[in-house]
């Protein structure tokens, strides 16, 4: 788990050595363990950054950027990762078969090699999270690819002259030359789908991501070719299941899941325990392995009369449960107010969950105890949890008229009361998730909705503020329930095994005997923070004086008359999924401030 960066040139020139340090001193938090730098000595023009947190193989030979000289007929090849390679045993058996030859004991030598004897077709086999950039000194091509569910960040700015990528785009403002203007579809999107902007778009125009489940080759004339690997088809299976089919191959998937995701590591793993169904069957299935001396991690905030900020009831219910070393942490609203530009700062593009913050401070209390961490993201997209899919399900009409209804934060006119004429756009987020929802390859209405929420939507808001949360602690947060394998198990699975019981049907099949009751059946929790739902107080005032900052009349994003409304009554205008929209303006515009004004 690591940050990367690097620079492809395509006008005859070097890439700069300074370039790069300014990239990777961005990184720093992200592999706090080690600094690393490569130019080829070929003279190509292309030179790589990494930062290191050292997780498998703690040794010097794991070491990146990692250089085979000797490949590609002796033109050599050389490799940035970030992220782990679950399978890299079994590959790296496949591959000493074949003949290579192995200088290290870690997953990232089994990319070069697996690069080596397949090509670009060596990401089919890689099973874990991943983006990587390789350079083949014999083709004088750079290969990028993302893992299946863009897990692992993947940024990068193109201009005539050059090509750079980065883990974060804080990276990528420090290098200088980036187009930092507004990109007015990705606002959009940040304002339709809570600050879930899909690729290839970021909030500015000169910084794009690369797609999950894609990979991009570039030459040293700029010409590049984009290639999607995986895709995720929602159909019944040939041979149907009974639902205690499906129980027990559902379960057994996620066993699998967890315990790669335990084994595969030269250090202590723990479990962020939130007290949700989630998480703490994450704790359940590692104790039915045989894990002994787990460690668990939780945390709570401040109770606002209409909302409780802790579940600490029934993350201690699983952890007295299953005997773990369990970790429990109390936030101050004061302190939550005073810390929040800091996690700010760490977010690669603007976020307005009010889990972020959260993260970002239960990472910090995390890491000083461990270096990797399993967490429960994605069941509710994989499995149909949350309060928006039965409703979904239940009515007729156009696919996007029902995920519009109930997932989007405003209608399209609101959007142009509150943007200024410059940024304004036609309805862009419909028309892209109507095309991501009529995709072929799905049975069924709710197979489309979960398709798209696992293969797009999940990417951009819980996974990358989870990853940009922890590894801000140089803190390596893992996934089991995005596992690629059980995801395409969980797609042919009936829609009724999802939305049954409440939602999450399978799953709390799996859980009864395995989990206390009361953790089973309790309602719908979220990660409260209710300070950001019910804005009053200091931080009502924190966000009125972001929004009357002179930056921000300055920029002129938003219309005045919107803000003030806003500012007037805060706590009336909340989103359909009960976000304030307050927030929403003064998160973009401190995010701005603080990561593009002051780079």
């Amino acid at each position: 788990m690591c940050g990367i960066a690097g620079e492809l040139r395509f006008d005859g020139e070097r890439p700069q050595r300074e370039t790069i340090a300014r990239m990777n001193a961005r990184l720093a938090r992200r592999g706090p363990d080690a600094d690393g730098y490569w130019e080829d000595g070929r003279g190509a023009p292309v030179a790589f950054g990494h930062r290191r947190l050292a997780i498998i193989d703690l040794s010097e030979r794991s070491r990146q950027p990692m250089v085979d000289e000797a490949a590609a007929n002796g033109k050599g090849l050389a490799l940035v990762f970030n992220g782990t390679i679950y399978n890299y045993p079994e590959l790296r058996s496949v591959l000493h078969q074949r003949g290579h030859v192995f200088f290290s004991d870690g997953d990232t030598e089994v990319i070069l090699r697996a690069y080596a004897e397949w090509g670009e077709g060596c990401v089919e086999r890689l099973h874990g999270m991943f983006a990587f950039a390789l350079w083949d000194g014999a083709r004088q091509k750079l290969f990028l690819a993302r893992d299946r569910l863009g897990i692992k960040p993947l940024y990068f700015a193109r201009t005539d002259t050059f090509f750079r990528f980065a883990s974060n785009t804080q990276a990528l403002l420090a290098a200088g030359e980036v187009d930092t203007a507004i990109d007015p579809v990705a606002l959009h999107h940040q304002f339709m789908l809570h600050a879930a902007v899909p690729p290839p778009f970021t909030i500015l125009k000169g910084i794009r991501k690369l797609e999950q489940g894609t990979t991009l080759t570039i030459d040293t004339a700029g010409r590049t070719t984009e290639r999607r690997y995986w895709s995720l088809a929602a159909q019944r299976p040939a041979t149907p299941l009974t639902e205690h089919q499906w129980t027990e191959a559902i379960h057994a998937a996620l066993r699998e899941a967890v315990r790669k995701r335990l084994e595969i590591a030269d250090v202590k793993v723990g479990v962020l325990l939130s007290g949700g169904l989630d998480s703490s069957l994450l704790v359940a299935l590692a104790a039915e392995q045989g894990v002994h001396d787990l460690l668990t991690f939780s945390i709570g905030f401040e109770d606002h009369p209409e909302e409780r900020g802790h579940e600490f009831e029934y993350s201690d219910a699983v952890a007295d449960y299953f005997g773990t070393r369990h970790h429990k942490y109390a936030i101050p609203n004061s302190e939550v107010l005073r810390r929040m530009p800091e996690a700010i700062d760490c977010m690669a593009e603007p976020m307005v969950s009010q889990d972020a913050v959260s993260f970002y401070l239960l990472a910090e209390q995390v890491s000083r105890t461990v270096k990797v961490v399993q967490s429960g993201q994605g069941a509710d997209e994989v499995f149909a949890g949350y309060s928006w899919h039965p409703k979904m399900a239940a009515e007729e009409g156009p696919a996007i008229d029902r995920l519009r209804r109930h997932y989007f934060d405003r209608e399209h006119g609101e959007f142009a009361a509150m943007i200024a004429p410059p940024w304004q756009v036609g309805d862009v987020t419909a028309e892209r998730l109507a095309a991501q929802l009529a995709h072929p390859c799905a049975d069924e209405f709710i197979d489309q909705l979960l398709r798209a929420e696992a293969t797009l939507l999940v990417t951009d808001d819980p996974v990358k503020r989870v990853d940009n949360m922890t590894m801000a602690w140089g803190l390596e947060a893992r996934v089991p329930f995005l596992d690629h394998q059980l995801v395409e198990l969980a797609a042919q699975m009936p829609p009724e095994l999802k939305l049954g019981s409440g939602g999450k049907h399978v799953l709390k099949r799996i859980a009864r005997g395995l989990l206390p009751d009361l953790v089973i059946d309790r309602p719908k929790g979220y990660f409260p923070m209710p300070a950001l739902k019910f804005v009053r107080g200091d931080f009502l005032e924190f966000m009125r004086a972001i929004l009357d900052s002179a930056a921000c009349r300055n920029r002129g994003l938003y219309q005045r008359a919107y803000v003030d409304k806003l500012l007037a009554e805060p706590e009336k205008h909340l989103t359909r999924i009960q976000g304030s929209k307050l927030w929403h303006l003064a998160l973009l515009e401190l995010w701005l401030q603080r990561n593009v004004d002051a780079a």
